[in-house]
């Protein structure tokens, strides 16, 4: 807590002493006023709910089709030929990059953020999770000859558990990056949510509320990651060296 508090004790001073100008970045005394003012008549959180109502659908749709084709190209050399040079390719995509196709493909509503919020999930999670699948242990898979387990059995008991640990690795980078895609999301043509009240604030030159809006963002991605850290505490219990002993 040392540094963080240092480096809020010297923005205060730079702001008090007219080194920092308010115009530029307001004070931390200014921006606690501010989201208070915002929490106060309601504005913060409409804007939050609209910003996770996007977020969850597009991390929802994005997670659920990274970790259905990772187990199709995981599992399969006919599907790895067939999903995984595509998607390779797609992940070197800037989201900027997709803004204009995706306007012109779905128009300016609800959609193109939520495919752009899906594909910035999707690509992390299947990475990770193709890569946990491709890396469990070929003993393993002979233990599941041996103990004669289904297709399926072996799936479920071998394969899965085994990619685990890099699936939740990648399920960490894939909220992490689903916030980053709905903070560029939301700077297009938003009618609703933290990226338009940021926007808006521009417009009148409100310093201290597009500063309230970034550490919203801020706030959302430490929350969500440290969720995904407490999950993995639970999931991987049984990984001895996971907790170091």
């Amino acid at each position: 807590m040392v540094s963080p508090v240092l480096i809020l004790v010297a923005w205060q001073l730079c702001s008090v002493t007219g080194v920092l100008p308010e115009r530029l970045l307001p004070s931390p005394s200014t921006v606690v006023s501010t989201a208070g003012d915002l929490l106060r008549d309601g504005t913060l959180q409409s804007a939050l709910e609209v910003s996770l109502q996007r977020a969850a659908i597009g991390f929802a749709v994005g997670g659920a089709l990274g970790i259905g084709l990772a187990l199709v190209a995981g599992l399969s050399r006919v599907g790895e030929f067939l999903v995984d040079p595509p998607l390779q390719m797609l992940r070197t995509l800037p989201f900027y990059g997709l803004i204009p196709l995706l306007i012109l493909w779905f128009g300016i509503g609800e959609l193109p953020k939520i495919v752009l919020i899906s594909f910035g999930a999707a690509i992390p999670l299947y990475l990770n999770t193709f890569a946990g699948i491709r890396g469990v242990d070929v003993k393993l898979a002979e233990v599941a000859r041996v103990q004669q387990l289904s297709r399926l059995g072996t799936i479920a008991h071998i394969v899965l558990p085994g990619a685990l640990p890099q699936a939740l690795v990648g399920l960490r980078q894939s909220l992490g990056i689903a916030v980053l895609a709905l903070i560029v999301a939301e700077q297009v043509n938003a009618d609703a949510g933290l990226g338009y009240l940021i926007n808006n604030a521009r417009e009148f030159l409100r310093t201290d509320i597009v500063v309230v809006g970034l550490l919203v963002y801020s706030a959302l991605g430490l929350v969500t990651d440290a969720a995904v850290r407490i999950v993995e505490r639970r999931a991987l219990v049984w990984r001895r060296n996971y907790l170091g002993n």
